[in-house]
C-alpha cells in the first residue's frame, strides 16, 4: 500500500477516535463507576476480546492463504483483522473503512485482485456467521420456552420469530448462492438501476467487468475446490461470536448468579441484531445500549443491568478501537 493511503487511513481512524470520545453519551465520573464496578473483570474482557480477534484472524488467514501465491503472516493477518474492524467501527454505514484499508494492504502481499475477493469472502463470511448466530438464538430461545418454561411465549412473540427465522433462513440461501457463483458483478448491476448512483456502478461494471469477474471466480473457486477451510472459517467465525457471549456472562452474572450462558447468548443475539439495524450508525451509538436494554428485559434482566453492560462493552470497543488504529503503523510494507 502506498504510504500516503496509509496515512490516509490512520489520520482518518485517528480523527474519528477523538470525535467519538469528545462526543462520548456519558460523563467521565460515569465511566470511571462503571469501570471500578466492574473491577477485575474490565481487564479480563479486554484480554477476551484480544482472544476472539485471534479466532478471527484464524478464519482471515484461512481464506487469504490458499496454498497459492505468497504466504501472508499469520501477525500480519492478525494486524489487518484489528485494525479493519477498528475502521469499521468509527465508520458510518460499516465496512466502508476496514475494507478498503485491508484489500489495499494485502494487496502488497497477494496482489489486488486475490486481496479484493479475500476480503470480500472474508466479509461474507463474518456477516453469515452472524445470521447463523441469531437464528440458533431463535431456536434456543424456543427450546428454553418448551422446555425449561423459562420465558413467555405469545402470540407475537410467535409471530416475530416466525418472521425472523424466514429472513434468516432466507438471507443463508442467498449467501449460499454467492457463495457458489460469486455476487459482485450482480451487486453492480443491481446497483446500476438505482437513482443516483446508477450511472457510477454502470461504468465502474463496464470498465472493470473481467476484473469483478475474476473476483467472483476467486470466491466461488475456495467454496468449491477448499470446502475444509471454507467450513472451518465460517465455524470459527460462529465460534467467535458464541465467545464474545461470555463477556454479558461475566458482566451481568455479578448482579444476577442466576443469569445463565444462555441468557447471556440470547442477550447478545438480540442486541446484536437491534443494533445491526441501525447500522449507519458509527459504533451504533445509542442503538448498542437501546439494543441491549430491550434484549436484557426479554430475557427477565432489569434494563438497568443491561444497559451497564452495554456502557462497559462500549469502553471495551473503544479501548479496542484505539489499539486498532494505532497498530496500523506497525509491520507496514513499504514499497
Amino acid at each position: 500500500m502506498k504510504k500516503l493511503w496509509q496515512t490516509i487511513f490512520f489520520l482518518f481512524g485517528l480523527a474519528a477516535v477523538v470525535l467519538m470520545l469528545l462526543t462520548f453519551d456519558a460523563d467521565w465520573v460515569r465511566v470511571k463507576e462503571v469501570i471500578g464496578q466492574a473491577g477485575i473483570w474490565f481487564p479480563v474482557i479486554l484480554v477476551l476480546w484480544g482472544f476472539i480477534y485471534l479466532i478471527n484472524a484464524c478464519s482471515f488467514g484461512l481464506i487469504i492463504n490458499d496454498g497459492t501465491g505468497r504466504r501472508v503472516p499469520f501477525g500480519k493477518v492478525f494486524q489487518l483483522t484489528v485494525s479493519g474492524y477498528a475502521l469499521n467501527y468509527v465508520t458510518p454505514l460499516g465496512l466502508m473503512g476496514g475494507e478498503p484499508y485491508r484489500i489495499l494492504e494485502l494487496s502488497d502481499y497477494v496482489g489486488g485482485k486475490k486481496a479484493a475477493s479475500s476480503v470480500i469472502l472474508y466479509s461474507m463470511m463474518h456477516i453469515c456467521s452472524h445470521f447463523c448466530f441469531w437464528l440458533s438464538a431463535v431456536v434456543l430461545y424456543v427450546i428454553l420456552h418448551f422446555i425449561a418454561d423459562s420465558y413467555g411465549l405469545d402470540v407475537w412473540m410467535c409471530i416475530m420469530l416466525s418472521v425472523l427465522t424466514v429472513v434468516f433462513v432466507a438471507v443463508l440461501w442467498i449467501f449460499s448462492l454467492g457463495y457458489r457463483k460469486g455476487f459482485v458483478v450482480k451487486v453492480f448491476g443491481l446497483l446500476s438501476h438505482i437513482p443516483l448512483i446508477r450511472k457510477w456502478a454502470a461504468g465502474y461494471l463496464d470498465k472493470h467487468r473481467e476484473d469483478l469477474d475474476e473476483v467472483d471466480r476467486q470466491i466461488a473457486f475456495l467454496h468449491k475446490e477448499r470446502r475444509a477451510p471454507f467450513r472451518w472459517s465460517l465455524f470459527l467465525e460462529y465460534a467467535a461470536r458464541v465467545v464474545s457471549c461470555l463477556e454479558y456472562w461475566l458482566l451481568i452474572g455479578l448482579f444476577m448468579p442466576v443469569f445463565t450462558f444462555w441468557d447471556s447468548i440470547l442477550v447478545m443475539a438480540f442486541s446484536s441484531l437491534f443494533s445491526n439495524i441501525i447500522f449507519f450508525s458509527p459504533m451504533q451509538m445509542g442503538g448498542y445500549e437501546g439494543g441491549m436494554a430491550l434484549a436484557a428485559g426479554g430475557v427477565q434482566v432489569p434494563s438497568a443491568y443491561g444497559l451497564y453492560t452495554a456502557l462497559v462493552a462500549r469502553l471495551r470497543q473503544i479501548v479496542w478501537t484505539v489499539i486498532g488504529i494505532l497498530i496500523m503503523k506497525i509491520g507496514r510494507k513499504d514499497d
